[in-house]
């Protein structure tokens, strides 16, 4: 009978491996019960704090937006939570998003840029007249006092207080109505801002500006420009920005020869 030729040391050390048992795990193999596992990064959430993060740096520093306060305040309000989930993984991208009833969420650096141009004074009192989804509103509250704000939308208003709510900005204060005619109730303001574009400057708001304070917004019918009115002691001054396109503002904005 021929010898049995001599295993080598490789030879020994592959058959030792192949003996050794197979040890199932949850995280390896999808539990006892033996299932395969999900690809990696199946089940797992957006890292939104990242997203934010990178949103600020990429989006916002990287371009004008230098004012700290405004940087802080736009790493601080979660986004996603203020739009609609079947849109949520779009947040924090560079572009405006849909939030219902023909309406959109300004893209972030548009919402970051108007706040930096609305240039508030510390404890200020601030008029939003656009309400949306809620996050300018928020972003305002992060700098301002007091916020004030007007949808138009009856469902956009409501959804928006009751999100604001639950997410703690206990500063703001919503409501539903023609945004038009400003909130005379609760005027002078240290600032206003316009997240819709009237065909022309509405007088009720300009009435409505404390001395020094700034009324920020899109001017125009199809395109428009960014307007700034402010206040001075010896009546208003006017600048023009940058060209953007904003939803039509409605209501009383939207007849014709109103001022």
């Amino acid at each position: 009978m021929p010898r049995a030729r001599p295993r080598s040391p490789d030879r020994l050390l592959f058959l030792a491996i192949l003996a050794m048992p197979v040890i199932v795990t949850a995280c390896a193999a999808g539990g006892a019960s033996g299932t395969a596992a999900p690809p990696p990064g199946a089940d797992a959430q957006p890292d939104w704090d990242a997203q934010r993060a990178r949103m600020v740096e990429t989006q916002l520093r990287g371009r004008d937006i230098a004012d700290p306060t405004v940087l802080d305040a736009m790493r601080r309000v979660p986004r996603h939570l203020l739009v609609p989930e079947a849109v949520r993984e779009l947040a924090y991208n560079d572009h405006p998003v849909p939030i219902g009833y023909e309406q959109t969420i300004s893209q972030p650096y548009i919402v970051a840029y108007m706040t930096q141009l609305l240039d508030l004074p510390p404890n200020a009192r601030v008029l939003e007249i656009g309400t949306g989804s809620g996050y300018q509103a928020a972003v305002l509250s992060e700098i301002a006092a007091e916020v004030y704000t007007i949808e138009i939308v009856e469902e956009l208003a409501a959804r928006a207080a009751a999100d604001l709510t639950a997410l703690g900005y206990d500063n703001v204060t919503a409501k539903a109505g023609d945004g038009y005619v400003g909130w005379p109730e609760q005027a002078p303001f240290d600032g206003i801002m316009v997240t819709a574009a009237p065909d022309h400057v509405p007088q009720p708001l300009v009435d409505q500006l404390a001395v020094g304070a700034r009324l920020v917004l899109p001017v125009g019918r199809d395109f428009q420009v960014m307007t700034v009115i402010t206040r001075t002691a010896a009546g208003v001054t006017e600048e023009q920005t940058i060209p953007v396109r904003f939803v039509p503002m409605t209501g009383r904005a939207r007849v014709p020869g109103d001022d």
